[in-house]
């Protein structure tokens, strides 16, 4: 099995093709920014995209995701570019403990790529599902506007 993992097909060894997208992402094939929070796809942590939208990678078995695009963070930035919803994340000092960032992060991207100039309203519900415990929230709000175009 071969998934399409940030543009690149990436096979997939075949003692890892029965367990969780996370799983493969993290353990299989390295790449570490989708984190495993809660593990039944509630608190976002292990967000990434599959076909452009924001999916749980925990709750999401690897067969699944073949033959359909998926884009972790480490897929974001451009040579040594940040994506611009990265690079509003730091803008806006929204990193504290880190954790749940890369699942905010991916939640973004898929917002502003369905509504590029959202609402505040708009933005706590994309990210309603995204559990932060450091109560960056309104700086997340900030970075979302930012990244937006929009006057944070």
């Amino acid at each position: 099995m071969k998934l399409t993992i940030n543009g690149q097909d990436r096979p997939v060894p075949a003692e890892w093709q029965d367990d969780s997208l996370l799983v493969v992402l993290r353990e299989a094939l390295g790449l570490v920014g989708a984190k495993f929070g809660c593990g039944v796809g509630l608190c976002g942590a292990c967000t990434v995209l599959v076909d452009g939208a924001p999916t749980r990678s925990c709750a999401l078995p690897a067969r699944a995701a073949a033959g359909r695009p998926v884009l972790t963070v480490e897929g974001l930035a451009r040579d040594t570019a940040l994506h611009p919803v990265q690079a509003a994340w730091l803008e806006e000092s929204v990193p504290q403990c880190g954790y749940c960032q890369a699942g905010q992060i991916m939640g973004t991207v898929a917002l502003l790529r369905q509504t590029p100039r959202p609402t505040d309203a708009q933005i706590d519900e994309a990210l309603a599902g995204h559990l932060c415990r450091c109560g960056t929230q309104q700086r997340i709000r900030r970075a979302v506007r930012r990244a937006a175009g929009m006057a944070p």
